[in-house]
């Protein structure tokens, strides 16, 4: 049996914006299902949030969101998790960092680190925060 733990990130109506902006700096279209697709709200105000998104990209990254259910409680706190992004290839991560900068708060900037040869971190325009880095050799 294989596991698979992937990222799902949670929205109040900013899911479909988010996984657009993700699939751009990842270079893939998203993947978006709404609650009207599904028949899952019959309040015509959610039609078009999103039950159901990915962007997954041909080598393996993955994430997941949605807009949380109508009527449920939706706080995202202010650092109870970090997207974090690990990858061999300086290039790709340098790609994506300049991918999600757009409406962004640097929290450190993309260069050397004491573990890494490259690591930066920054909470994008949705509120999300991403740890990108590119692991020192071992």
């Amino acid at each position: 049996m294989t596991f698979t733990v992937t990222p799902h990130l949670n929205f109040d109506g900013d899911a479909r914006a988010a996984l657009e902006f993700y699939g751009a700096a990842l270079g893939v279209e998203p993947t978006v299902v709404t609650y009207g697709q599904i028949g899952a709200s019959e309040d015509p105000a959610w039609a078009d949030r999103v039950v159901y998104g990915d962007v997954v990209t041909p080598d393996g990254f993955a994430i997941k969101a949605f807009d949380v259910w109508p009527h449920q409680t939706w706080d995202q706190g202010s650092n109870a998790f970090y997207a974090y992004v690990e990858g061999t290839d300086e290039a790709a991560i340098t790609r994506l960092w300049h991918g999600l900068l757009e409406g962004a708060e640097i929290r450190q900037p993309l260069g050397p680190s004491a573990w890494s040869p490259l690591a930066g971190q920054l909470r994008d325009r949705f509120g999300v925060i991403w740890a990108l880095d590119v692991p020192a050799a071992r």
